[in-house]
């Protein structure tokens, strides 16, 4: 049940994120731009815990931390997430980090609160954290959905999104957690496999769905003619875009392959030292 499940939410999710596309989407892809950044910095080795608030106004499940790699966007720069604690000794129990997909607010909202119950009956803390550009972070003069097809905006998300990620590790694991997992979906697993090349203090991933190589994945599956119109030019870009740090690929995990499990929709990944998947 949970393979074809999945292919109808990221069906579904790829066919909102083209009507949301302006119709004037490639003109300016910013290529270049991008290209030009992704060759500095993308993570920095060392990685400072975030320094996260509490809103005790709502149960102090919800908190806030200034982004570790701030853009020109004021609204973006603070990242949200919610902590579900499992228990009062909570410090004392392993973490996992629940990262959505792209634009996906139904499983953000509603399924992630599910996971997190189910992980604190387990034993495990559950976080859940909003990607830039998402949701109560996205910039009121962005137009359309977040995609390749502004690729420096795409880049800059990408490296703050790993560089908020590390942070919210590092405080989980200052505040006592003994271990800290990351559970991603879709674009949420993109980001959670570029952390894991980036991160070696983590203990598990799990990438649902994940995008190994940038790919027209709108143009392609999209129902929408405007939008399969721009194949080719898409192809293009991530032709360009596959050549930098944000394909999967080109990188390997800080972690030994004999502990690392894949499936058709599932890469559960354990352990601390630097090998290559096989």
């Amino acid at each position: 049940m949970i393979a074809p499940l999945s292919k109808i939410l990221d069906w579904s999710a790829i066919q909102r994120v083209s009507l949301m596309m302006p119709s004037n989407f490639m003109e300016r892809p910013r290529l270049e731009e991008a290209l030009e950044s992704l060759k500095g910095e993308f993570a920095p080795g060392e990685s400072r815990p975030a320094r996260v608030e509490f809103d005790p106004d709502k149960f102090g499940l919800d908190f806030c931390f200034s982004s570790p790699r701030p853009g020109n966007c004021a609204e973006n720069n603070t990242a949200h997430g919610r902590f579900y604690r499992g228990g009062e000794r909570w410090q004392e129990r392993a973490a996992i980090i629940l990262l959505h997909g792209s634009g996906d607010s139904l499983n953000y909202r509603f399924r992630f609160p599910l996971l997190a119950r189910r992980g604190n009956r387990a034993g495990f803390n559950v976080a859940t954290l909003v990607a830039p550009f998402h949701f109560q972070r996205r910039p009121r003069q962005l137009e359309g959905a977040l995609a390749y097809t502004d690729c420096l905006q795409m880049a800059e998300a990408a490296a703050q999104a790993v560089a908020e990620i590390r942070a919210l590790t590092g405080w989980l694991l200052g505040e006592g957690c003994p271990a800290v997992a990351l559970w991603g979906f879709s674009m949420g697993a993109w980001y959670a496999g570029m952390v894991t090349c980036r991160e070696p203090r983590l203990g598990a991933v799990v990438l649902a769905a994940p995008c190994a190589r940038m790919n027209p994945w709108a143009e392609q599956r999209a129902l929408w003619p405007r939008v399969r119109a721009r194949l080719p030019k898409g192809r293009e870009l991530c032709s360009k875009l596959n050549q930098t740090a944000l394909n999967l690929l080109t990188t390997q995990p800080l972690i030994p392959a004999k502990n690392v499990l894949l499936t058709d929709i599932l890469a559960i990944i354990l352990g601390k030292k630097r090998s290559q998947i096989t």
